[in-house]
Formats: structure tokens, sequence, C-alpha cells
């Protein structure tokens, strides 16, 4: 059984190398959609009987895992120099520094790997993260897919 729970969040970046506006410092309504599978629950009086995880649970750990940190935080890739100084010299500024240029494709690969173990098996019922869709903006995304080979657990 597959299930799928939205998030929306906001956060700033830019991609230093790119040639066009993407180079400026900007800023996106991003939503991320995560896709679990795993067995219904079936044992009787538990609360999740008949879920594969209780939503409110898929909200709580997505949230404290990943979204928290990335909501209205500036997403920096940690080979620009200059953005990354400006940014660490504002007082309790919200910086989130990559390994990685912050782009839709990298951004979402990030959210597998996070959200893949936050959710390993919480309930012992095969639990596990299927797909990431990142939408950038309401036409332009990037996806991830464990099924696909998209996902390395090394990367």
């Amino acid at each position: 059984m597959l299930i799928t729970r939205k998030f929306e969040f906001d956060a700033g970046h830019r991609i230093s190398t790119h040639t066009s506006k993407c180079r400026n410092l900007h800023g996106h309504r991003y939503v991320l959609e995560i896709t679990l599978s795993g067995h219904i629950i079936a044992d009787a009086g538990v609360p999740e009987q008949g879920m594969v995880m209780d939503f409110s649970e898929v909200k709580r750990i997505a949230k404290e895992a990943l979204v928290d940190q990335w909501d209205h935080a500036f997403l920096v890739y940690a080979g620009d120099a200059l953005v990354l100084s400006f940014l660490q010299s504002l007082p309790d500024h919200k910086t989130v520094v990559l390994e990685v240029q912050p782009t839709a494709e990298n951004l979402a690969l990030i959210a597998f790997g996070v959200l893949d173990r936050a959710f390993c098996d919480k309930y012992g019922n095969q639990l596990q993260l299927e797909h990431v869709r990142l939408f950038e903006t309401p036409n332009c995304w990037a996806d991830v897919d464990r099924k696909g080979g998209m996902y390395d657990r090394g990367a």
C-alpha cells in the first residue's frame, strides 16, 4: 500500500554557476510530496489499525527531519563563498549549507536521503520511503524514486 503526504515551505537559494536568472538570490514556495509504502496495520485496537502510518505521524517526522530545517531558510552551496560569507555575517540568519548546488534535483536527492533515514520501518510493517517529488514552481519539479534505481543509499 502507498500513502502520500504533501508539505509546503518557503526557502531562498541561488545557483552560483547558472548563466541566467537563477544566478541571482531568489526564493520559491516549494511543495514536497513524500510517498511511503508499507503493509496496512491489522492489529486490533491499536490507534493505527487500518493505516500504513497515521498521517499526523508522517507530518511530525517529516517536519522534524527536514521541512522545519528548510522552511524560511536560505539554502546555499558551500562553494558559493561570497554568498555564504554574506549570510554568515547576518546575525541569527537561518542558513542551510549544502555540499552541492541547491537545484531542484539536488534538493530532491537530499530530501530523499534525510527522509529515508527518518522513516525507516517505524512501525514494523515494512514501512519505507518510495518516492519524493519536489516542486520548485507549480510547473517544475524533480522526482526521486527508489524503485527506478534513482536513489542510491550511498549518495
